[in-house]
């Protein structure tokens, strides 16, 4: 009977062996603050992060062994404003809502999802896409059916009627309607507080307004004020009640107030940004969420003849060219800073651009790095399992071939890749 116990515990012991990895950084910036480390051993239990050790430790017969003594590792980046279902064009977006199916963005959703993890960026926050394909894409993610990145998404935004959200915007009589709650559209404090119910029976993870005018909207201003101070403050008092955190797509510097009074938890792209507003990012302790890559995108094809619609053409010449300078304001102000490309404007891949132009605006290749680790960790309350390379965290881990504390586009390129301690790009 004992020899029976034992060996049926002993199968239970092999049946649920854990799997222990052992990596060897040359290099480790990890993400906390901290400064760079040489030579450093990590050990990845499972899925999370179990100890780092000073030295080259030697790994045990059973370990799985990965060398990264000749490489910089970092912790899995994260691009807080993100679009899966978006692909970048010209004028061909404008026809899409017509002409394509929830089914084509999903596909579409899962290639762009790959390229985003492949460019080493492990976690992501979709701000706004087509109906629930995101929510649908997170949770194949999680199971592992499609490769991707872990996932917050916002589900649809919320925008007022004839807003930069409004999906019927520019339709013709036939097609277009009078979008409500349920669709993310709002008129009151009231259908507030549906629209974000709504987002939550949908599966969201998160809250996105647009408190402004937008810049890609086939409609006339960019920048206006296109919801009151009341009705934002009924999309975070809803919010709130449901665990969500709300963030506000604003270009003008009056919604970008009124977002931030209303409590918001960051503003994406913030072009008009002025000193005021500044100041009360900063006191309320909002995150800002740049998006230069995009900005800069908008202004480069905006000079093509026809590239985009004639009210989209002259929006992206006022707006795009800005975002740099009112970056490089808000930095020296003190304004809290996670970083976010909006890619689906821009190509799906190419995420780690946005470090380089931060950099040229005069923010440091550490600091740029940090607004993709820790600081976007925190914007998500998730920094106990996210944004850093130390006991306890998830086992998000990249590598690059050099040193990008000394030129940041190194993370451009990148050879290693692993998420939730399952090696996506092993560098061989």
């Amino acid at each position: 009977m004992k020899k029976n116990l034992l060996i049926w515990l002993s199968f239970l012991l092999s049946f649920n062996a854990v799997t222990k990895t052992v990596i060897h950084a040359g290099y480790l910036i990890d993400g906390s603050n901290d400064n760079p480390m040489n030579e450093m051993s990590i050990y990845v239990v499972d899925n999370k992060i179990s100890e780092i050790v000073t030295g080259y430790i030697e790994p045990e017969p059973d370990d799985q062994y990965i060398d990264l003594s000749g490489y910089t590792v970092l912790p899995g980046l994260i691009d807080m404003h993100v679009h899966l279902t978006s692909n970048q064009s010209s004028t061909s977006r404008y026809t899409e809502s017509t002409s394509l199916n929830p089914a084509d963005y999903a596909i579409r959703s899962v290639n762009n999802a790959k390229k985003t993890l492949m460019a080493g960026f492990t976690t992501v926050r979709n701000l706004g896409g087509s109906d629930t394909v995101t929510v649908s894409l997170r949770n194949e993610i999680a199971k592992g059916t499609v490769p991707g990145p872990r996932i917050y998404t916002a589900g649809l935004s919320i925008a007022s009627t004839g807003g930069h959200a409004d999906g019927t915007n520019s339709l013709n009589q036939e097609l277009s309607s009078d979008p409500g709650p349920a669709d993310g559209i709002i008129n009151s404090p009231d259908d507030a507080y549906k629209a974000v119910r709504h987002r939550y029976k949908e599966g969201a993870d998160l809250i996105k307004i647009t408190a402004t005018g937008g810049v890609l909207s086939n409609a006339k201003n960019g920048q206006n004020p296109q919801m009151t101070l009341e009705e934002i403050k009924s999309v975070v008092d809803a919010a709130r009640d449901y665990g969500f955190k709300v963030a506000a797509h604003a270009h003008g510097s009056e919604g970008i107030i009124r977002a931030v009074k209303a409590g918001v938890d960051s503003i994406e792209h913030g072009t008009l940004m002025d000193e005021e507003g500044m100041t009360f990012m900063r006191e309320e302790g909002t995150y800002y969420v740049p998006t230069l890559l995009a900005g800069a995108w908008v202004a480069e094809k905006a000079l093509i003849e026809d590239y985009y619609p004639p009210f989209v053409q002259k929006k992206a010449l006022e707006i795009g060219p800005q975002l740099i300078s009112t970056f490089s304001k808000a930095y020296q102000a003190g304004v809290k800073i996670a970083f976010g490309t909006d890619t689906g404007v821009t190509p799906h891949g190419d995420n780690a651009k946005e470090f380089k132009l931060m950099v040229e605006a005069g923010m440091t290749e550490k600091e740029a790095i940090l607004s993709a680790t820790l600081h976007a960790s925190i914007l998500l309350g998730e920094q106990e399992n996210l944004g850093s390379i130390s006991k306890g965290r998830l086992a998000d881990i990249i590598a690059v071939s050099g040193n990008p504390l000394e030129d940041i586009t190194y993370l451009e390129s990148v050879d290693f890749v692993m998420k939730d301690g399952n090696v996506i790009i092993s560098g061989s």
